[in-house]
C-alpha cells in the first residue's frame, strides 16, 4: 500500500515557495559553469559566484539554527570573507550539494514547526535592536530577502563573466 505524502498549504507553502523561487534563481544562475568559472571575480567586489553559494548556505543554515536553538546557535564565529570565495579544492558541485542540504533541512523544519509565532531573543549586535525577538516567520522573511538579494548580486556577476543573464 502506498503512503499518501501531506500536502502543505497556507503560509508555509507560500513562505516555502517564494524560498524555492530564488534559491532556484540563485542556483539557475551558475548553470554550465566550470569551477575556474564560479570562483573568478569579475567586478571590482570581492563576490564570486560560488562564494555567494557558499555565503547564502551560511547565512540559511545558522538562521534555521536560530530557529531552534536561539542566539547561542548564531554564536559560531566565521571568517566573514572567506565565506565570499571559493577556497582552495572547493568546486561549484560540492557547494550546490551543501546548499541543496541546509534547503532541504530548512523545509524540513519549516513543515515540521508547531508555531510560526514562536520567538527567540535575538543576539547583541548593532545591527539588532536591544532585546528584540524574531519569530519564525520573520526569520524566514530574513531568508528569502537574503536569498533574493544574493540572487541579484549573481546575475551581475553571471552577465559580466559571460553575458548570460537569468532574470533577463
Amino acid at each position: 500500500m502506498a503512503t499518501q505524502e501531506k500536502v502543505m498549504t497556507g503560509e508555509r507553502a507560500e513562505l516555502l515557495e517564494t524560498l524555492a523561487k530564488h534559491r532556484g534563481f540563485l542556483r539557475h544562475t551558475v548553470t554550465g559553469l566550470t569551477d575556474e568559472q564560479a570562483a573568478r571575480r569579475t567586478t571590482v567586489s570581492e563576490l564570486c559566484l560560488g562564494g555567494l553559494i557558499k555565503h547564502v548556505t551560511f547565512v540559511e543554515a545558522r538562521w534555521a539554527g536560530f530557529i531552534v536553538g536561539g542566539a547561542e546557535a548564531m554564536s559560531a564565529s566565521a571568517d566573514w570573507a572567506a565565506q565570499f570565495r571559493m577556497a582552495e579544492g572547493e568546486t561549484l558541485a560540492g557547494l550546490l550539494g551543501a546548499y541543496e542540504e541546509v534547503a532541504r533541512r530548512t523545509d524540513e523544519l519549516v513543515a515540521t514547526l508547531p508555531d510560526l509565532d514562536a520567538s527567540q531573543a535575538l543576539p547583541p549586535a548593532p545591527w539588532f535592536e536591544p532585546g528584540a525577538r524574531w519569530s519564525v516567520r520573520r526569520v524566514l522573511l530574513h531568508i528569502i530577502a537574503e536569498t533574493s538579494q544574493h540572487a541579484g548580486h549573481a546575475d551581475i556577476i553571471r552577465e559580466s563573466l559571460d553575458g548570460a543573464k537569468t532574470m533577463g
